[in-house]
């Protein structure tokens, strides 16, 4: 099977340099609409600003939906403190430890863009000596030092920033000579570059898909409301979201895991049994994973109440929610499994 990984990295590559935490997604959501575009394939949106682009396929009664959500981590500016620095709200799981001394952008209302670092107030070993080995890092005494001559809250105020702009985190993406991709945010813009992968493959060699599939790009999953909405005749819902690379876990970064439980719910049994077998048939590298601090766009959507199968695949990371770490065989596996999964 000859996927075409370059132009998937490519895609993986812009998707990475785009700014887009749950509640600030536009851009993101534009550039994959435009992606769809050059395909010919149509898309539309739904009220929440998801994008849904479908590919007709043999049977149009027994529809799929495959769900990858562009939405990352963030944060909103929650206090100006009185020496003009920024506290900080977080969107999604960030663990303050995880993002301390990154470089962040501050977006605000009116559109400008300042620069800045995310820092505990007590931030100086010269100043604070051991203090700032042992103290823990917290909604209260994390800051945003902010890259202009700002002593005070009006200071700030006079820049046009205000509480409610939006907080980026820079992502630092690298790609080794040996295939490790370095980056934040790879939860879960690995997997949206993996759909367009499936899209470039099925284009390229003129496939037409066993089942009308739905390529749902959603935009809240960090925030547990992704998938607010399924197309009528869906019977399926495969979410794209990253295996826990860790101690105890089973993840790989050069395989693609299939999910058998999350904190919500096990998957249904069937359906990662036929992952499984596609696996297995087609000489795919996979694993099989347990993920209790984690949920997908699909266990999301079945507490919701939606009537579907519902299952989760996606390349092994390591350092989840940090400044994570896969590899490209394990996006590669995700794509060749993508591929059997809409074919057979």
């Amino acid at each position: 099977m000859n996927i075409d990984m370059k132009y998937t990295i490519d895609v993986m590559k812009d998707v990475l340099s785009i700014h887009s935490p749950a509640g600030y997604t536009e851009e993101g959501i534009n550039y994959l609409k435009d992606e769809f575009d050059k395909f010919g394939i149509s898309t539309k949106m739904t009220n929440k600003k998801a994008l849904i682009a479908t590919i007709e396929g043999e049977d149009d009664e027994n529809q799929k939906v495959i769900a990858a959500h562009i939405d990352t981590l963030g944060a909103i500016v929650r206090e100006i403190k009185p020496n003009g620095r920024l506290k900080l709200l977080a969107i999604g799981g960030v663990a303050w430890p995880s993002v301390e001394g990154e470089n962040v952008i501050i977006k605000t209302m009116n559109g400008e863009e300042f620069t800045g670092t995310i820092l505990p107030e007590k931030a100086s070993l010269h100043a604070y000596s051991d203090e700032v080995k042992e103290i823990m890092r917290t909604d209260d005494n994390i800051e945003v030092r902010i890259d202009e001559f700002v002593k005070t809250k009006e200071d700030t105020l006079n820049l046009g920033i205000n509480v409610g702009d939006f907080v980026f985190f820079q992502p630092r993406t690298q790609i080794t000579e040996n295939g490790f991709i370095k980056s934040r945010f790879l939860d879960d813009k690995a997997c949206v570059a993996a759909v367009f992968g499936l899209v470039k493959y099925l284009k390229d060699n003129k496939i037409k898909p066993k089942y009308t599939i739905h390529l749902y790009m959603t935009n809240y999953e960090e925030l547990g409301h992704g998938i607010s909405y399924l197309p009528e005749k869906t019977k399926e819902v495969l979410a794209l979201d990253i295996g826990i690379v860790g101690a105890t876990q089973q993840s790989d970064e050069r395989r693609v895991t299939i999910c058998a439980r999350d904190s919500r719910t096990p998957y249904d049994f069937g359906f990662r049994k036929k992952l499984v077998d596609l696996c297995k048939d087609n000489h795919i590298d996979y694993t099989v994973d347990v993920h209790f601090r984690y949920g997908s766009d699909a266990s999301l959507a079945m507490i919701q109440g939606f009537d579907a199968n519902f299952a989760c695949v996606g390349p092994g990371v390591d350092a989840t929610h940090h400044y994570e770490r896969t590899h490209i065989k394990g996006i590669e596996e995700t794509v060749k499994l993508l591929v059997k999964y809409v074919t057979e």
